[in-house]
């Protein structure tokens, strides 16, 4: 994925989902991330990556368990977190570190 770069440091925040195809709470989060794209609409973009098919972007971000969250705002990193999170707690992560 060459555009990495190009799609954090945009001006919304940018929520990045590194998952598998194998993982079953990878599979847990896709409805949750549905959830907060429809509540939170153009405000965010939230970005899959598939840690199979993108190893070195993977280790590059040192992504060691999936699924692994990732929040950016103009490009800089302002929260991580592995495992499922909920659909509110990421709504209100996504306001607070969006501002």
């Amino acid at each position: 994925m060459s555009n990495f770069t190009e799609i954090i440091n945009q001006d919304k925040a940018v929520l990045v989902d590194f998952f598998a195809e194998w993982c079953g709470p990878c599979k847990t989060m896709s409805p949750i991330l549905k959830e907060v794209k429809d509540a939170l609409g153009d405000a965010v973009s939230i970005v899959k990556i598939d840690v199979d098919k993108n190893q070195s972007l993977a280790a590059k971000y040192q992504v060691r368990g999936v699924p692994t969250l990732m929040l950016y705002k103009s490009g800089k990193q302002v929260w991580r977190q592995s495992g499922v999170v909920s659909k509110n707690e990421l709504i209100t992560i996504i306001n607070n570190g969006s501002n």
